[in-house]
């Protein structure tokens, strides 16, 4: 099965329990206050439905066009635009004879399971899988760091100590705080092994996401190289894997980083490797493209990791506190999409579907499915009319006031709001359609 397919796979059926459990936080409370719903689908129905059936008052069905689902709330201003419903006078089952309260707490409950849900997901994680987790003592030769952050105090070699006053679990981790979360200062450990606490300015993430240094922290690693790529300049030269560069231009190299500098600071320019294959050293030449030849380096996280187990007692807690953060870092990240670089960088299912595993894995299509929920549930607060935020956000309008919105502009609020939703979803697939073609 192709890495297409398999990701396609993982993404529908990901989709499919997300959608189904939303609508499920609808229509739970809408029974409870005896509410009738006169339709549960997953996926829409334009007009016509894959499979349905009806039990009692509601038709349940799997519609055609994979873009979402929806329940159907009796007396409800919603996605299917019922005017004539809305024209008859209200009915004790109808949504708008309910309190104001009761109307709350229907609209809520997509979002409150999909919080909930990614909460129990990530502990549940936790507790089949645990976690891994690397200390400093995983990389003995630091880090390299982005050029941005040499301002700042940083060096090549730098151990993180301490981000904000707390040690990582994951020092890996660092370069995502960094970037998103927004850090005020970091203790670090030099080369020389003097230590120093780096204070940090508040645009530092906004900095380093628009410069595109995402990972402003990388491992120091040997200059060995693992994958070659067919066609590279790299390959044209007769590199191979294993290679241990030595020299360039004799300019002698010890770690990774040194060796890249190098190849970014020639394009164009044929430049001598002396590389050490087999115990036996050997001179190549080699012309960076676009200030790359081709190459990855040679090391494995896996004699590294410390694997931490969790008992159920304690991984519920810990998957809560990892769903919070994840949900901040998210809301956080919402920032970049005012720069010039994310707006180019939003995208739709294409790029939802490179979150999953090339291959079947558990695990990875879990934590994938915790993750989509957590977003979904944001998404869907944001005060965006068509969206359940949007609804909640009349509805505290009401119970504050005391006053209704009108149906008239509850109609034109909805029909604002699902253009909207309609010109990103079509921007978000139209970037990554642009992006397989161009890029």
């Amino acid at each position: 099965m192709s890495e297409i397919l398999i990701k396609a796979v993982q993404l529908v059926l990901s989709l499919s329990i997300l959608i189904v459990l939303h609508e499920m936080g609808h229509f739970i409370p809408a029974k409870i206050f005896k509410t009738r719903v006169e339709k549960f689908f997953l996926f829409f129905d334009v007009k016509f439905a894959l499979l349905k059936t009806k039990i009692g008052e509601t038709v349940y069905g799997i519609g055609w066009l994979p873009l979402g689902g929806y329940v159907k709330i009796s007396g409800m201003i919603d996605e299917s635009m019922d005017k004539e419903q809305m024209s008859q006078p209200p009915q004790p089952w109808e949504f708008r004879s309910k309190p104001a309260w009761q109307r709350l707490i229907i609209m809520i409950g997509g979002v409150t399971v999909n919080l909930l849900l990614g909460f129990f997901i990530y502990a549940m994680v936790l507790f089949v899988w645990g976690s891994n987790e690397l200390s400093n003592n995983a990389f003995p030769n630091g880090f390299n760091v982005a050029e941005e952050l040499e301002q700042y105090g940083f060096r090549d070699g730098d151990k993180v100590l301490e981000v904000d006053g707390e040690t990582p679990s994951n020092i890996l981790d660092v370069s995502r705080l960094l970037v998103v979360r927004g850090v005020e200062e970091v203790k670090v450990q030099h080369a020389d092994n003097t230590v120093e606490v780096l204070k940090l300015p508040d645009t530092l993430g906004t900095h380093l996401y628009v410069s595109g240094a995402l990972r402003p922290f990388e491992p120091r690693v040997d200059a060995i190289l693992d994958s070659i790529f067919p066609g590279d300049p790299a390959d044209i030269a007769g590199l191979q894997k294993n290679d241990r560069v030595v020299s360039v231009n004799g300019t002698a190299i010890t770690f990774w980083d040194e060796f890249t500098k190098v190849i970014k600071s020639n394009q164009g320019t044929p430049i001598d490797l002396v590389i050490e294959r087999n115990n036996s050293t050997d001179t190549l030449s080699v012309t960076p493209k676009d200030q790359k030849i081709g190459v990855r380096p040679l090391f494995d996280f896996s004699n590294v990791i410390q694997k931490k187990e969790y008992s159920l007692a304690e991984a519920i807690p810990a998957g809560i506190t990892f769903g919070y953060w994840t949900l901040m870092d998210y809301a956080s990240s919402m920032k970049f999409l005012f720069t010039k670089k994310g707006a180019t960088e939003v995208g739709g299912f294409g790029t939802i579907a490179k979150l999953f595993p090339d291959s079947w894995d558990w695990q990875g299509f879990w934590l994938s499915t915790a993750f989509l929920s957590i977003i979904l549930a944001f998404m869907n607060i944001l005060p965006i009319p068509a969206l359940d935020g949007g609804h909640v956000m009349f509805l505290l309008y009401e119970m504050i006031t005391g006053r209704k919105p009108s149906e008239k502009f509850l109609e034109y609020a909805q029909m604002v709001g699902f253009f909207i939703l309609i010109a990103l979803l079509l921007y978000a697939n139209g970037n990554d359609i642009y992006k397989a073609i161009f890029k």
